[in-house]
């Protein structure tokens, strides 16, 4: 593609404004919902659910968190009982994490909620339509991922 239509079309900043939108606009429902803890919480509850027994980094590689992000949103839920973490390893504290029975309950109640996010987010999109939006962020994704070294 020439390169003055590249930036025109801004992607960067449309991929950017779309995740910033989708991010806030997932709070806003946890919020009217009346849940107290937010989509990233949400998001490493999930991955724990679907995952439990993980190490940190290991749960900052599937929901792409970065280390301190990580650490701040696992010692909120483990403040409040919904995450529990086992000290695997004393000489440098290497910690696995579990979900509790609390945060299985939590994230039950806060999945309707994504879902309802995510149906109004693809609302008026064929099913065709998302999945070759979806086959497109892949195809992105990979062709960032073969040019950086992700350090997580």
């Amino acid at each position: 593609m020439q390169q003055e239509i590249l930036l025109k079309q801004k992607i960067g900043l449309r991929l950017s404004r779309a995740g910033l939108l989708s991010k806030v606009f997932a709070g806003q429902a946890f919020t009217q919902a009346g849940f107290e803890r937010r989509p990233e919480q949400f998001t490493v509850l999930y991955a724990l659910k679907e995952n439990d027994g993980m190490y940190l980094r290991q749960l900052a590689n599937i929901t792409f968190k970065d280390r301190p992000n990580m650490t701040r949103i696992v010692s909120i839920l483990e403040s409040n009982g919904y995450v529990t973490s086992v000290i695997e390893s004393e000489g440098r504290q290497v910690k696995k994490l579990y979900i509790t029975e609390k945060g299985k309950l939590i994230c039950d109640g806060m999945l309707p909620v994504i879902l309802s996010v995510w149906e109004t987010i693809v609302e008026g999109l064929t099913e065709e339509e998302v999945d070759f939006f979806l086959k497109t962020l892949d195809k992105l994704e990979e062709n960032m991922r073969n040019k950086i070294v992700l350090q997580i």
